[in-house]
């Protein structure tokens, strides 16, 4: 976002100036007109320009330290608009140091913190901002950020411990690759110069066929390059469609080493997230939508939404769930058994706390699992090719013999 430089007399004829961050010229100018000032010059700042970003160009870990803080300053008696300038100035990305300036400006204008932060929702998604919301009407501002602070170091541990059960099956895959790679255009066209020198005949089946998937990558590079960037880009265009992307998530929670970990993934998620809102006052139909969109997988969002149609026309919370056939049993019972007692918020928590410890569980015993199976799947591959190519050598000397 620009940063705009601007000049402006107050009623009384004061000249005032400053600098704020902005849209564009148009929005900025409206916000000066909305603060009562007559704008009497506004131009973008020099030697600016704007990187492209992916996403919204705020890392979870920025957002848990901007929480954290925000709380404790609130908490300390500080007012919003000091507290954002603060933290707006001490951020160390410049992406967020902006964002922060223009929830400022935004809130300078008279607007409250909730209604400022959707200026941004690709930094502050729904559920941070119906979380303010609900901290504004409560009168409950620090309390609710300390929850969020505390859901967002939760949700960041859990990412965390996806993307190290991901890592080293991730680099087993590329590296057998790249020797698959090294083998074809490499290593056989060698052992092939040596069949023609020795004078082998017929060569045996596993040989031809080696060879000539050789043959074909070698002789047809940029035939294989770019047929394999067109799978590619077909493969993210489908992921940015609903089907695609549910088709996706439905073989990720089906799959057999990698689909538990995922289910487990998913049920801590939507637990922790569910109990955070309802702790927080949100209503039970308002927050299971809030769910389903921040769930991260779409077969699990779908089943959300069933259950929420499904409460919305006076059944239990416990039932619909169980129907769809995404979350354990046991999980669906313990809801129950909260929904009945009161205290379905506590209830979300302390299985959302054994579900995380569960993940640890899952993820090294995954990784214990995976780590065998890809070294066999790498040397059976390998150790495949080199047999093709030793077959002629060995009937070769078997004829000298």
């Amino acid at each position: 976002m620009p940063t705009f430089i601007w000049e402006a007399r107050t009623k009384a004829g004061e000249v005032r100036s400053g600098s704020n961050t902005a849209d564009n010229q148009a929005a900025m100018i409206e916000r000066l007109l909305a603060q009562g000032l007559t704008v009497t010059k506004v131009k973008k700042k020099a030697g600016e320009f704007a990187l492209p970003t992916i996403g919204s160009g705020v890392s979870l870990k920025d957002m848990v330290v901007f929480t954290r803080t925000f709380s404790t300053m609130i908490d300390a008696g500080l007012p919003i608009v000091q507290c954002l300038e603060m933290l707006s100035n001490q951020a160390d990305n410049l992406r967020f140091r902006r964002v922060l300036a223009g929830v400022k400006t935004e809130v300078e204008t008279g607007k409250s913190l909730s209604e400022a932060l959707g200026a941004y929702p690709k930094v502050f998604d729904d559920l941070f901002r119906n979380l303010v919301a609900a901290g504004e009407a409560g009168g409950i501002l620090d309390t609710i950020f300390r929850r969020l602070a505390t859901y967002l170091e939760k949700a960041a541990k859990l990412r965390r411990q996806v993307r190290g059960a991901m890592v080293y099956p991730s680099v087993i895959f590329v590296v057998g690759i790249i020797v698959v790679l090294v083998m074809i255009t490499r290593v056989l066209p060698v052992f092939e110069k040596m069949f023609k020198d020795l004078g082998a005949g017929s060569l045996p089946a596993p040989t031809r066929f080696v060879l000539a998937i050789s043959h074909g990558v070698t002789d047809h590079w940029v035939v294989v390059t770019v047929a394999s960037a067109v799978l590619v880009a077909l493969f993210v265009l489908a992921l940015r469609t609903d089907r695609g992307r549910y088709a996706l998530d439905v073989v990720l929670l089906k799959m057999p080493v990698l689909g538990p970990v995922m289910r487990k993934v998913a049920v801590a998620r939507f637990t922790r997230t569910l109990g955070t809102l309802l702790s927080s006052g949100v209503a039970i139909l308002d927050g299971l939508e809030i769910v389903a969109k921040t769930s991260g997988n779409r077969l699990v969002a779908r089943a959300i939404m069933y259950a929420r149609e499904r409460i919305s026309e006076g059944r239990d919370i416990a039932s619909p769930l169980l129907e769809t056939g995404v979350f354990p049993p046991m999980v669906v019972q313990m809801i129950g058994v909260g929904e009945q007692t009161g205290a379905m918020d506590e209830m979300l928590q302390k299985i959302a706390d054994f579900y995380e410890d569960e993940v640890d569980t899952a993820v090294a015993a995954m990784t214990a699992l995976l780590e065998p199976l890809m070294l066999v799947f790498l040397g059976g591959l390998v150790g495949g090719m080199l047999i093709a190519m030793y077959m002629p050598i060995f009937e070769v000397a078997g004829n000298i013999k």
